[in-house]
């Protein structure tokens, strides 16, 4: 196999994953990534406050996104975690 071939293989197996892909996907993905991030940015070691305090504004405009098109128990659980991480960051700003 050449290597065109080898890449039009690649892009035709891109091309069919993109086809099947929901919108819905990409933000439940996009959620759990920001809000993993703003967790590793919360201890003293690792600590970006704006970072966190980003990634709970982007939660809270992400989130509402998705009241119609996941179960509930999964918005309950991302509503959670955006609070959990505003009293975190409450907690590191005033300390």
């Amino acid at each position: 196999m050449t290597e065109q071939q080898q890449e039009d293989e690649v892009v035709a197996q891109i091309e069919a994953e993109l086809a099947h892909l929901q919108v819905t996907d990409v933000l439940l993905h996009t959620v759990s990534a920001v809000a993993s991030l703003a967790y590793r940015r919360l201890p003293e070691e690792n600590r970006d406050l704006e970072q966190v305090r980003l990634a709970i504004e982007a939660l809270k405009a992400l989130v509402p996104l998705l009241e119609d098109a996941v179960p509930e128990d999964v918005l309950r659980d991302f509503r959670q975690v955006t609070a959990n991480l505003q009293l975190s960051y409450a907690d590191a700003v005033a300390g």
